[in-house]
């Protein structure tokens, strides 16, 4: 069926709460590997992938963009040490799993990866991209040890800190994530990353002041990472001063114009202020983004409810109960059903 094209989707209240996005670490979307490049930190929590339920009722025939694991959190390249390594065995290794990586052969990296970490535990290249692509598949512990081995092997490696203190966040140890990320802008005070990941490790500590101060610091450095603008945004949400949150989303879609979370948040913003046409275009675009959203369509849902639109209110609101249910989120496929009820007696 086709919905109309004011259509998207909200996270906030209207009757009933909405599924919130947290500022949790989380997985998302791509993963940048170059030779011996890479980074990223945080992002937001999106629904599990590969789910396809059926068809989408938003968004018909459109598949789900995000197919792969964001480590924790924007795309900032940072260029590595030269590598220099004593073993010519270990660098061809290396330079191996890195063709591997750009050939989708995530095993047979990690493989070549932990090989050359193997003949020569001082080749910090080979640590550090091992804690990625272990991150990739979910390794968390695995991974962070990679990373310590890296900072072993190079002191100086501050973006091996930085994704050490990243891991550490995500496993929510903000005691250690916090001395790692320190860490890595004492080596380099110009890495964005690690003010990203130090931002959110702030943020979830309650410093909220400290934390606004990273992001912003974090969004001069990384110019082209949607995350930090992202998450300041969701503290100026929090904190009530909705025009510097629904701004600082904008700027994250302009960078990322295929940022779900950042187009639901400005969509329950519209919501809350009762403009429902450009709620639901905001929703709709966010589910674009990710066809697996489950937030998206109970907000749509809400929305349909308050125009009486029945029909689409019941479509949107059962796709949204299968899809929580799917991702082991029994609560809102719970509140979804409820609704659902609701939306029912509107006949």
């Amino acid at each position: 069926m086709n919905l109309s094209n004011n259509w998207k989707r909200i996270c906030f209240k209207t009757g009933q709460d909405l599924p919130q996005i947290s500022l949790t670490v989380f997985n998302k979307s791509w993963w940048l590997w170059l030779i011996l490049l890479l980074s990223a930190m945080t992002s937001l929590p999106v629904a599990a992938q590969g789910i396809h339920p059926a068809q989408s009722p938003l968004s018909k025939g459109e598949s789900n963009k995000f197919d792969s694991l964001i480590f924790v959190g924007s795309l900032i390249t940072q260029s590595l040490p030269s590598l220099k390594p004593t073993q010519p065995e270990a660098a061809r290794q290396l330079n191996q799993g890195l063709v591997l990586i750009q050939q989708g052969k995530l095993q047979e990296a990690i493989a070549s990866f932990r090989l050359a970490s193997q003949l020569n535990p001082q080749l910090a290249p080979a640590h550090y991209n091992l804690g990625l692509a272990l991150r990739q598949i979910g390794q968390l512990q695995p991974s962070a040890d990679a990373f310590y081995q890296a900072t072993q092997a190079d002191p100086d490696f501050a973006l091996a800190f930085a994704n050490l203190g990243a891991a550490l966040l995500e496993g929510n140890n903000l005691r250690q994530a916090r001395e790692y990320l320190t860490k890595a802008l004492e080596l380099d005070s110009s890495l964005g990353v690690a003010h990203y990941n130090y931002g959110l490790v702030l943020s979830q500590s309650g410093e909220t002041a400290q934390a606004i101060a990273q992001f912003q610091r974090a969004i001069e450095l990384s110019r082209n990472a949607p995350e930090p603008s992202y998450h300041l945004g969701m503290i100026y949400l929090q904190q009530g001063k909705i025009e510097q949150a629904k701004k600082s989303f904008q700027e994250a879609i302009k960078i990322n114009p295929q940022y779900p979370e950042a187009h639901y948040n400005i969509g329950t913003i519209l919501f809350q202020q009762g403009n429902l046409n450009a709620a639901l275009d905001a929703f709709r675009k966010s589910a674009r983004s990710n066809s697996n959203y489950a937030n998206a369509y109970y907000g749509a849902g809400l929305v349909f409810m308050r125009q009486k639109r029945s029909g689409e209110a019941q479509q949107v609101l059962q796709y949204a109960r299968d899809l929580f249910k799917v991702q082991g989120n029994r609560q809102w496929a719970q509140n979804a059903q409820q609704l659902l009820e609701r939306s029912r007696n509107f006949n």
